[in-house]
């Protein structure tokens, strides 16, 4: 199990630019990738190798959503993180709008800076930034699921309709399936398959 923006490497540094509020589009976009790196080659990587399964929450298209949405080019993002292995299986949980801001508001009893996208400016007032802010992410990720062949989920049924579908999913891609180590290598080569760079997304 591995979790976006959890990497020791980076987070003291990204906690104090966000303190700051001195993280430009690249820098963020650079500190996450940091971050990405050492999970993959010290928490992704090596389990992969002993025939394990690895359950990432969120993955590269947080970045070539969040990212982009704040200004980088998407060629360059991707670029970046071309060195990342692409999953065998990976899920958005698509949700309206209005439900998702629901949703995160209800975890959260004050919006922060830059989960706001206040360093956008988008609006003088951080609710109706963060509005418009998670719009535009919606629809960048829109365009990932078809770029990508992500499995949607319709994330407004009940949970237990949602575990149905991912877990018939899981089990379909699971076929045939060894922890076996000496078998890690035959996992259709996930070693071998990176991202690439779609030419109309090239500069």
């Amino acid at each position: 199990m591995t979790e976006w923006n959890s990497s020791e490497a980076v987070k003291k540094t990204t906690k104090q630019g966000k303190k700051r509020k001195s993280l430009t589009p690249t820098t963020f976009s650079l500190l996450h990738a940091t971050d990405f790196a050492d999970r993959m080659f010290y928490q992704i990587m090596p389990p992969l190798k002993a025939g394990m399964i690895v359950l990432a929450d969120r993955y590269v298209f947080t970045a070539f959503a969040r990212d982009v949405v704040r200004g980088v080019h998407p060629a360059w993002v991707r670029k970046v993180y071309s060195f990342a292995l692409q999953p065998d299986l990976a899920f958005y949980f698509k949700v309206p709008l209005q439900t998702a801001i629901d949703r995160i508001l209800s975890g959260r009893p004050k919006l922060k800076y830059y989960e706001a996208g206040m360093d956008l400016n988008l609006s003088a007032k951080p609710d109706e930034s963060f509005k418009i802010f998670q719009g535009m992410i919606l629809k960048e990720y829109d365009r990932i699921v078809q770029e990508f062949g992500l499995s949607l989920i319709d994330a407004t049924q009940d949970i237990e309709q949602q575990q149905l579908q991912v877990r018939q999913m899981v089990m379909e891609k699971l076929q045939g399936f060894t922890t076996q180590r000496r078998n890690h290598a035959k996992r259709n080569k996930v070693f071998w398959r990176r991202f690439a760079v779609p030419e109309e997304r090239r500069p």
